[in-house]
């Protein structure tokens, strides 16, 4: 029987026990068959069909991308859905090394002709060593690797990059001020997709998939690459148009595609080198996002403080006060007013607010000095433009 006490978090995949670890069995109910949960942990799980429950408060993706929720329904509901950006982002940078290192010394063809031989044949050491020359590659150091997308994962990959003795051009029109303190000096600037896609021997993507990034390379820019440069695609599927990778494949244009999506369109086909979605398949990697989003689903919870969420801004502010209101409202003019102006009706003397907004969206915490009523909150709740209203007792 559940707990009428704890908060109850209903779980749609295999999630790390390290991360589970995090919600202490005191507090929280979890499990795959939670009832009426207040809050959604999941991986790859599509949410796009489902059923998502009216007493989902938030909901929280154990890796970057929230490709399998629907972001502009929840953020309609005053639901904050958190990911984990740069939790995978060291599995990932490992993987685009192995990318580059597949292309460059021909890898996979060689691994094929190996597999080939007949042990068993007396001449097997000749064919080896006459074999051998169709597999002959180039090394990384000298090369130019052009990085599209200089978040955590695109700086790592040209840190890593440049200990390889590669150098490394990057373009990143709207790089956080944290990305840019951690690029590494020596990463050329380039004002344009366009520009990497000239100067570089490899290209590697590292973008969120959002309207302006779909088929960020294709039909319109393949054909400024480099004869014989590599493409690499870490990010998502749609970042690429698979058909203009397919017909530069053919023409000779391009050397290689390398991508962790192995769809229909390029599977099988000469010169891609496609791998089952392993970016973040590490067991480090699962275990720091697990941690990562159950430890902001819990202070989100407990305290309503919010960080890493893709559709709410971040806000945290202190407990100094054991009565908190939550507030999630669109962000229009007077909202502020409104609120303070119904907590003053109830007589509720404000120790202490923060209010943040995003884009559509704002957040408000607010500490009062004594216990808030339901006839306070739901005067609140009535306001026009508001979402979502938490009271949160400490």
């Amino acid at each position: 029987m559940a707990d009428a006490n704890k908060l109850r978090v209903l779980v749609l995949n295999q999630i790390s026990p390290l991360g589970l670890q995090r919600l202490p069995t005191a507090l929280y109910e979890v499990g795959k068959d939670v009832a009426a949960p207040d809050a959604v942990l999941l991986r790859s799980a599509d949410l796009h069909q489902a059923a998502i429950a009216p007493s989902v408060k938030a909901i929280a993706r154990a890796g970057a991308g929230t490709n399998n929720i629907p972001v502009p329904a929840m953020s309609a509901r005053g639901v904050p859905v958190f990911n984990a950006p740069g939790a995978n982002a060291n599995a990932v940078k490992e993987l685009v090394i192995a990318g580059m290192l597949l292309a460059a010394r021909n890898l996979p063809a060689a691994l094929r002709f190996v597999e080939g031989l007949d042990p068993q044949a007396p001449d097997m050491d000749r064919k080896v060593e006459d074999g051998k020359k169709s597999f002959a590659g180039c090394e990384l150091a000298g090369q130019t690797l052009g990085v599209i997308g200089l978040g955590k994962i695109g700086c790592l990959v040209a840190d890593a990059a440049i200990r390889l003795g590669m150098d490394v051009l990057g373009h990143d029109p709207e790089i956080t001020v944290d990305a840019a303190w951690s690029l590494p000096a020596q990463v050329r600037k380039a004002a344009s997709v366009a520009e990497v896609l000239r100067g570089s021997d490899f290209v590697t993507l590292h973008v969120p998939l959002v309207a302006a990034t779909r088929g960020l390379v294709g039909a319109a820019n393949i054909g400024l690459m480099r004869k014989g440069a590599v493409l690499l695609n870490f990010s998502r599927e749609g970042v690429v148009e698979d058909d203009a990778v397919l017909g530069a494949l053919a023409a000779g244009t391009l050397g290689r595609y390398v991508c962790d999506f192995p769809s229909p369109a390029v599977h099988g086909k000469a010169g891609v080198i496609a791998l089952p979605h392993l970016g973040a398949s590490t067991r480090e990697a699962e275990d720091n996002c697990a941690v990562m989003v159950a430890d902001q689903l819990r202070d989100y919870l407990e305290h309503g403080n919010v960080s890493n969420a893709v559709n709410f801004p971040a806000v945290s502010m202190a407990r100094d006060s054991a009565y908190r209101v939550a507030i999630a409202n669109a962000n229009v003019p007077n909202m502020l007013g409104q609120i303070s102006t119904a907590m003053a009706k109830a007589g509720l003397n404000i120790h202490n607010m923060v209010n943040k907004s995003r884009g559509e969206m704002a957040y408000t915490l607010v500490d009062v000095d004594s216990p808030v009523g339901d006839a306070a909150l739901d005067e609140i709740r009535a306001i026009q433009g508001v979402l979502s209203v938490r009271y949160l007792p400490g």
